[in-house]
């Protein structure tokens, strides 16, 4: 059960081949020329049937041709027919060779699909190549050289010149999928084969576009959790949120927010074909970088001082090396060297210079990467630098970049770093971009591992006085909120906020304002005036009673003036802030059509449209996330110590952050907001002017499925006893459990080892610990036993330390109906309990979340495991496909 359900398409054993009458040669298709001609090359080691749809027989007649995959390369019309002959003669999967099926037929084909359980990929596909199997099902050109690196792409022409590119630069791949048009295998699918692929080690992948970014965000992050994942979106042009109700809806565009999301998950991003290839080409080399500190050897002070300047523009950080290890190098390398920042070896450098030079940047652990710039000077062997790199290549350890400058000179040096596996550029500029997209890999991990709960640690929110008070909008009609409102909505949340009175008349206002003591500001109260400032809605620092009568009078005369047609509530009355000396910042949400709700930070105040200084991140939050958002914006640095005013209070700033995550987790409703400006200074954060936009959702509060990241499951931690009268929690998995896991699996013993994972190894290898911890609570769920152990110290006092004592685990099958499950259980607390409840709250968990059956495959000589499973009303039978196992099957 292991056996990905892709396999049968992407790695058959078998084929079947509708390709037209080969003996009528001019009314095949184009692509059917193309792919039949691939077949017959006979390179593919598996067994493939060519069929005709117009050939007699029963379909007795035809079991004889059963395969794992049916390739059906016809005119349109004949297109269903064929699918359907597959789908009779039980193909698990199909692929569709075609261009121009248009979304009627599409959806037929998919019907047609779905009826007959057939995985398909197409219409308007181009096909796919797996060139370890030697297996070309595609109209994409010749077969490309077996390797690790695996590219999926959503434009046939795009996929044919990477080939194409990748021949002539020596990059071979183990998976090339063209993703057409109406395609029923997506993007998401496809992803979710790759990441269990042994033979990928990275992955490319171009698009245009998704239709379920919870579905896209799952795969990718679990892609992109056990290798690099490089992604090319077409389309960057900002659409923007339709709504323009808030300053959230006008500056905050889609692409931006795919580009949050793509670092969230754990994925790097490219944005043109020539950086693609230059980061394909870094991938295919050997090693990854763990960091961003490059260093960079050159024999020329201009070519290393524009690889220095493009390091500064793109965030990178030069490396540098240690005091003794640059008195060391000076021994080796010409006497007019200079080695600072950079490392100019100067014009007379020969090969051995360069072999010293790389070798201390290879050896020093404050070095990321390596960049060797070379110009072809008079006199320079540039084949012999070349050679001394290719040499050293296997025991660098990091990535080792080049440089070669300049065509004739350096031709002939260019073929033996390429045939080292050296990646090599030819400026200096393209050269650092390469290693800058391939190095963000490891800083997205961090964003990747981040698994946060929908509600932080802080003080409970008044959850159901908010949800009344949103509903109670929505039943008059309404879905923007007034000031008042929003300010109420923000304080069940606990976040600061100034204290507002409205008030309806001027009389009114100078008692309010005698009431919260001078100095007030006064802002007109209009469900249809968004932006108070537009109108001269806003006065501010008013010190006495005379001065609250004038300012309220000559703003409602403007406004009326400015906005005849806009219902005026009143006038709000409110403290002034206090801060003389804080920082006026933004804080928004809007909601992405397909991402869903994402956070906004920057600059506030009037011109926050003009400044545009702005970060995002998807929704939920924690601190670190919090912090990290705050610091990605321009102006960030005027949060320390400034023209006299001390640095912020950032804790109170990130409060307010995860405060308002846990608005957007707890509140479908909710569709925008703006809170600007919050003012921040030393002693804390306060919200002076916030407007909320509310509608109908379909989701439910509490089940989070408005997300597009599903959140840490923290409700579902329940404590229990064993048997012998100690206790234990059991609590969904988190990603930094790992080492826990790990330590689980390293005392197990051999034959527990071998009854869960069928493998004699002693621990888990890092892509399975990957695996297993970094889990899509959207579609899987991993329950843990922690028990706290008290360890004695020598002076007698005692240390509580927590460890994993067991692991029950289902994951959702392809039919989104049915899940298999695992368990596995510490050899010390065999026969507690412990397994009977794991397994009975995996059940539970499965159940709530609406699939029908719960399966998994048992070891015959498990004799345990069996008894527990007929104990919990498992139906116990043979698996079919290997006689070792039993498959244990419950209805929920």
């Amino acid at each position: 059960m292991n056996k990905h359900y892709l396999s049968s398409l992407f790695a058959p054993r078998s084929i079947v081949v509708f390709g037209g009458n080969r003996e009528q040669s001019e009314k095949l298709t184009p692509m059917s020329r193309v792919l039949l001609q691939h077949l017959e090359s006979k390179e593919y080691q598996g067994n493939i049937t060519y069929l005709d749809i117009a050939m007699k027989g029963t379909l007795g007649d035809l079991a004889a041709s059963r395969a794992d995959l049916a390739i059906i390369a016809l005119p349109i019309d004949q297109l269903a027919a064929a699918l359907e002959v597959a789908g009779r003669i039980q193909c698990r999967a199909a692929l569709i060779l075609s261009i121009g099926v248009d979304a009627i037929l599409a959806k037929k084909l998919h019907g047609i699909a779905k009826e007959h359980e057939i995985y398909l990929l197409g219409p308007n596909s181009l096909g796919f190549q797996c060139p370890k199997l030697h297996l070309n099902a595609s109209a994409l050109g010749k077969l490309a050289q077996p390797g690790s690196l695996a590219v999926v792409s959503q434009s046939g022409a795009l996929t044919s010149s990477i080939l194409d590119w990748a021949g002539k630069n020596g990059v071979g791949f183990s998976a090339v999928v063209s993703l057409g048009m109406n395609t029923s295998v997506d993007l998401a699918q496809v992803l979710d084969y790759l990441a269990d692929d042994a033979n990928t080690q990275t992955i490319v992948v171009y698009m245009e576009g998704i239709s379920n970014a919870r579905r896209f965000m799952s795969s990718l992050r679990a892609a992109a959790n056990s290798k690099p994942v490089i992604v090319l979106k077409a389309g960057r042009k900002p659409e923007g949120s339709k709504a323009a109700l808030t300053h959230s809806g006008n500056i905050v565009g889609s692409d931006a927010i795919f580009d949050a999301a793509l670092q969230r998950a754990g994925a790097v991003r490219v944005h043109s074909m020539v950086q693609l290839f230059a980061a394909a080409k870094c991938l295919s080399a050997r090693y990854l970088p763990m960091g961003r500190r490059l260093a960079v050897i050159s024999n020329g002070g201009g070519p290393a001082v524009l690889a220095a300047d493009h390091v500064n523009e793109v965030g990178l950080e030069l490396a540098k090396l240690s005091v003794d290890v640059v008195k060391d190098l000076s021994k080796k390398i010409s006497p007019f060297a200079v080695i600072d920042e950079l490392i100019d070896l100067s014009q007379d450098a020969d090969a051995a210079h360069y072999r010293a030079a790389v070798t201390a940047c290879a050896h020093s652990l404050e070095i990321d990467g390596i960049l060797v710039i070379l110009s072809p000077i008079a006199g320079v062997d540039t084949g012999a630098i070349a050679q001394a790199l290719a040499d050293l290549q296997a025991t660098v350890g990091k990535p080792l970049i080049s440089c070669w400058m300049g065509d004739e000179k350096v031709t002939a040096a260019r073929t033996i770093l390429f045939k080292a596996g050296i990646p090599s550029f030819r400026t200096p500029e393209a050269a650092v971009d390469a290693f800058n997209h391939v190095s963000l890999f490891h800083r997205n991990q961090q964003l990747l591992r981040q698994v946060p709960p929908p509600l932080s640690q802080l003080a409970k929110p008044d959850l159901e006085g908010a949800r009344i008070l949103i509903e109670s909008v929505l039943a008059e009609r309404r879905k923007v909120l007034t000031e008042m409102e929003s300010k109420a909505l923000l304080s069940a949340f606990h976040i600061p906020v100034t204290k507002t009175i409205l008030a309806r008349s001027a009389t009114e206002a100078m008692l309010v304002a005698n009431q919260l003591t001078y100095p007030v500001a006064l802002k007109v109260d209009s469900a249809d005036i968004p932006h108070k400032s537009d109108v001269q809605g806003v006065v501010l620092n008013i010190a006495s009673a005379a001065g609250v009568r004038d300012g309220w009078q000559d703003m409602m005369a403007r406004v009326v003036q400015l906005r005849p047609d806009a219902k005026i509530n009143g006038v709000t009355v409110q403290n002034m802030s206090g801060k003389p000396l804080g920082r006026e910042l933004f804080i928004g949400i809007t909601t992405d059509e397909l991402f869903g709700p994402v956070i906004s930070f920057g600059v506030g105040g009037v011109m926050i449209e003009l400044i545009a200084d702005r970060a995002i991140e998807l929704p939920p939050l924690n601190q670190f996330l919090a912090h990290r958002l705050i610091d990605r914006v321009r102006s960030a640095d005027l949060l320390g110590a400034w023209r006299g005013a001390a640095p912020v209070n950032r804790d109170a700033l990130e409060q307010i952050l995860l405060r308002v995550s846990e608005m957007v987790c707890a509140l479908p409703q909710l569709r925008e907001m703006d809170i600007n400006p919050v003012i921040v200074d030393e002693d804390g954060a306060l919200v002076v002017d916030a407007r909320i936009v509310v509608d109908h959702s379909p989701a439910e509060p509490g089940n989070y499925e408005h997300l597009a990241i599903s959140p840490y499951p923290s409700d579902k931690e329940m404590e229990w006893p064993l048997r012998d009268g100690r206790k234990y929690t059991v609590r969904p998995l988190h990603p930094h459990d790992a080492e826990m896991l790990q330590e689980l699996v390293r005392k197990l013993s051999p034959e527990s080892r071998y009854f869960r994972f069928v493998s004699s190894m002693r621990e888990l290898s890092d892509r399975m610990l990957a695996k297993f911890t970094l889990i899509d609570y959207d579609r899987e769920m991993a329950l843990v036993a922690i028990y706290r152990e008290r360890v004695p110290h020598d002076d007698g006092s005692f240390s509580e330390i927590e460890k994993i004592i067991g692991v029950s685990r289902y994951v959702t099958n392809p039919d989104k109906s049915t899940c298999e499950f695992s368990l596995l259980i510490a050899d010390d607390f065999a026969g507690q309990g412990l397994g009977t409840r794991l397994m009975l709250s995996i059940i539970e968990m499965a159940r709530s979340r609406g699939l029908a059956y719960i399966e998994g495959l048992v070891l015959n000589n498990n004799h345990n495991m069996i008894r527990l499973m007929r104990s919990l009303d498992f139906e116990v039978k043979k698996y079919e496909e290997d006689p070792d196992f039993r498959l244990c099957v419950k209805a929920l």
